[in-house]
């Protein structure tokens, strides 16, 4: 269990975008289609190693195929997995078609990035992603699927990050299985690049470091999560945006790798528990009603086109609403610790 100082954060943003996409033969994609011209290269291969090497199908989703579930051509003809193409052949595929059915409630959906294959969204504070048995409805997926049904879209919605209800900031939706599971790769790889924004309590002295510390289950309690010598590797690295003479600090943090409370557990063992955290600090509601935790940022390959995706949201109104009163009404200090 360590902390590390020095770490540059655009540094760890070059050098973490490492997935690549395959530059032999020419594909194309519309919403539930995929089409895949076969080169040289690929002479000999099946339609499944076609599909899994070229197209990145998992072999979860290459097995509904088999079952019937969709649909390959190859020059027009439907076409079964083991059949051999040649250069030239054209496949098109279509996918299996999977639509979510949660009840649609008119929750606001804010909109960040949309395209065929996923839709990322800027999730406000105080909703939970999807029903659960406490909260079986008001959830993001409601607000969702009422949106789905306003544009006459059909698609399962599948979560591929998470983040606490009271977290606010931005989720990939992914609109089928082969973007869901071409995006999760990524994330277990760190090819997805996740920063946050928080407020913790005191001044934290490095302008930056990482805390890499394990963690793991708190005891028995199901929900609290602490770092245990045993626990699962886990990696945060943070920059000081602003520190406050109030005893105050502004950090953006990276994810290194993506634990339950990970980024709430790390500061608070740092003796900087973020502020407004009922769990791993205490409840605040003179400054804020949540803990002050935004997801802020992400960059990722698509797992499509290939073209790296940068998607923002920006602070929430009680967010900013605390960082304007540290600033304005107790004073501030910059990054070098010179109070203002």
């Amino acid at each position: 269990m360590k902390q590390n100082s020095g770490i540059d954060m655009d540094d760890l943003l070059t050098a973490s975008i490492r997935a690549s996409v395959e530059s032999s033969g020419d594909r194309a994609a519309e919403r539930g289609r995929y089409s895949y011209t076969v080169t040289e290269e690929d002479r000999g291969a099946t339609v499944r190693q076609i599909m899994k090497k070229r197209l990145g199908f998992s072999g979860r989703l290459i097995a509904k195929f088999k079952r019937g579930l969709g649909s390959v051509t190859r020059n027009g003809v439907r076409v079964r997995n083991f059949a051999e193409v040649i250069p030239g052949d054209v496949l098109d595929i279509t996918m299996p078609e999977d639509v979510s059915h949660f009840e649609p409630e008119d929750i606001p959906v804010q909109v960040v990035y949309e395209d065929e294959d996923m839709i990322l969204v800027n999730k406000q504070p105080g909703v939970t992603v999807h029903p659960t048995k406490t909260h079986p409805s008001g959830t993001l997926a409601n607000g969702l699927m009422k949106r789905m049904l306003e544009n006459g879209d059909r698609y399962k919605i599948r979560f591929v990050n998470r983040l606490d209800m009271d977290t606010s900031g931005i989720l990939i939706v992914a609109r089928n299985s082969h973007c869901q599971d071409a995006i999760s790769r990524m994330m277990k790889h760190d090819q997805v690049e996740k920063y946050y924004y928080a407020i913790v309590h005191g001044i934290v002295g490095q302008d930056r470091g990482t805390v890499d510390a394990p963690l793991g289950r708190s005891g028995t309690d199901p929900v609290h999560r602490a770092v245990v010598e045993d626990g699962s590797p886990s990696v945060t690295h943070y920059q000081v945006l602003e520190r406050f003479d109030s005893g105050f600090t502004f950090l953006k943090l990276r994810l290194e790798t993506g634990r339950t409370h990970q980024i709430r557990v790390h500061m608070s063992w740092l003796g900087h528990p973020i502020v407004g955290d009922p769990l791993y600090g205490k409840e605040e509601p003179e400054l804020i009603r949540r803990q002050a935790l935004h997801a802020g940022e992400i960059v990722f390959q698509h797992p499509v086109s290939g073209e790296i995706l940068r998607a923002e949201a920006p602070l929430p109104e009680d967010f900013q609403k605390l960082l304007n009163r540290l600033r304005n009404g107790n004073g501030h200090c910059s990054v070098n610790g010179q109070c203002l």
